[in-house]
């Protein structure tokens, strides 16, 4: 009879739990079963891993052979089993020391050959290796991706048979390594720059406020009027992602089923789905669950075109996660939370034609009509979006190539970057994620602009959640101003972000 226990990990979200694998050797007819909730994909190993181990020259146990993959209610999903599956019927029958097994972990697909193949969620495991306090030996394939992690210990290895090698010492496991880095800075798709923007003032004023307090954006204004050239502007304002914030983006990235770029690091996502994307694309589904566009947008901006044309229930999906930042996604059986922590920037029409307010009066389109029009964005979702801006068509002379161009991006930057330098040194988030209690100490208004709000408040019909964002609003304006309090000014240009969009109210 032999025993062997082999340290993996399973995908759960962007959580790896650990998952023993453990291995038994008995009498009996020769037999393999695999047990401990595994999908098709795992009980299918058993072939992938016969044929590797033969390939590598090692023998397979002509014995009964038991794999059980604890804790057993938890689903195990995949390859990323072979490798310890592997490993582990190899110490069983006593072909590798079972004690150099301890102190590591393994993931890794096997072809037929023995060759090991990249899976998904390496970063996740690697993170949760560490805080273990083990080792991690992943296929080389995804070893610019475990090495994102700079202080794990990851090994890689090309076949079964270097693996074996390396745990008995012939040969050692070489460290992962991080794949070159082209550049820093703004996301290299997304770097079209500020400069390039011609007029559109307030526009491009409110793009700044949102940059510096992380707050949403939506943009209404005929056709183009260049909503989406100043949407696409947004990352190239915001600041490099920093370390813990890079490592989320690319634990998500990494188990989304398409895999993290190692050479995106640190920059910060870019998402625009189609207006035809179901609520499932954006909140994330499947079994097992995987994340959607509003968590692969998670540190970086998520941007809504013909906001209006959206399906309703995706558009309400995005309720919860614009408050909490986290979303859960529950399927038969199975759930996932993933973060959803991203920047939303909304674009549409004025009205079903597109130029209602525009000075040729082309637009036919009724008071009723445009109600209609708007009423299919929900009044709750209006109510979380904190910048509601209205634009205008520029006319011919703004557009010529002889105009002298605006501010750049990365003048820009530098205040974006010292307004939120100002917010983390009063020891709080970003002003759109205050608290009440942080809000109500950053945002301390005097008796003149208390009674303005008040009044707006009334006349406006805003909400308590609406009132609360014209404050953050307003402390934002108030830190690019480098002002330690919140002046009449900085609240007035806060509400004229709340105003009605279009004619008919909301």
């Amino acid at each position: 009879m032999g025993l062997a226990l082999v340290h993996s990990r399973a995908r759960a979200g962007i959580a790896a739990p650990p998952v023993q694998v453990e291995v038994h050797l008995s009498g009996g007819l020769p037999s393999t079963q695999i047990v401990g909730l595994p999908a098709a994909a795992v009980r299918e190993s058993r072939d992938r891993v016969r044929a590797a181990i033969l390939c590598a020259q090692f023998e397979y146990p002509q014995r009964r052979i038991t794999i059980n993959l604890a804790p057993a209610d938890l689903p195990k999903d995949g390859g990323r089993f072979d490798l310890p599956i592997a490993l582990g019927i190899l110490a069983a029958s006593g072909q590798i020391d079972r004690d150099a097994l301890a102190g590591c972990e393994f993931l890794g697909e096997l072809g037929l050959t023995g060759e090991l193949r990249p899976i998904d969620g390496v970063l996740p495991a690697v993170l949760a290796a560490t805080r273990a306090g083990r080792r991690l030996v992943v296929p080389a394939g995804s070893g610019a991706e475990a090495a994102l992690a700079r202080d794990a210990e990851a090994y890689v290895a090309r076949t079964l048979l270097e693996a074996c090698a390396g745990l008995g010492g012939q040969t050692p496991l070489p460290r992962a390594q991080a794949a070159p880095v082209q550049g820093e800075g703004p996301n290299p798709g997304t770097a079209a720059d500020m400069a390039d923007v011609r007029g559109q003032a307030q526009a491009r004023r409110a793009l700044e406020i949102a940059a510096a307090g992380g707050h949403h954006l939506l943009m209404s204004g005929p056709p183009g009027c260049g909503k989406t050239l100043l949407a696409s502007r947004l990352p190239g304002l915001l600041p490099e992602a920093s370390e813990a914030e890079a490592l989320e983006t690319a634990a998500v990235a990494s188990i989304s089923g398409r895999g993290f770029d190692p050479e995106r690091w640190r920059q910060r996502p870019w998402r625009a789905p189609h207006h035809g994307a179901s609520a499932v694309a954006l909140a994330g589904g499947g079994s097992p669950p995987r994340p959607g566009e509003i968590s692969l947008a998670h540190n970086g901006v998520l941007f809504l075109d013909e906001l209006p044309e959206w399906n309703r229930a995706a558009l309400e999906v995005l309720r919860e996660p614009l408050e909490s930042g986290r979303i859960t996604v529950a399927r038969a059986g199975r759930s996932a939370e993933f973060p959803a922590r991203f920047q939303l920037v909304a674009a549409m029409n004025p009205c079903p034609c597109g130029w209602a307010g525009d000075p040729s009066a082309r637009c036919r389109c009724t008071p009723d009509r445009i109600r209609q029009y708007w009423s299919r964005i929900s009044g709750p979702l209006l109510d979380r979006i904190d910048l509601h801006l209205a634009m205008a068509r520029l006319p011919p002379r703004a557009l010529r190539a002889d105009t002298p161009p605006g501010e750049s991006s990365t003048t820009i930057r530098g205040r974006v970057v010292a307004a939120q330098a100002r917010q983390h040194r009063r020891g709080g988030p970003l002003n759109a994620h205050l608290d009440s209690a942080a809000l109500a100490s950053a945002c301390q208004l005097d008796t003149r602009s208390q009674d303005l709000l008040e009044q707006a408040g009334e006349r406006l019909q805003l909400t308590a959640r609406s009132l609360h964002r014209v404050l953050r609003v307003a402390r934002t304006i108030a830190d690019l101003d480098g002002e330690g309090a919140i002046t009449t000014a900085h609240l007035a240009e806060a509400l004229g972000y709340r105003a009605p969009l279009h004619a008919g109210g909301r």
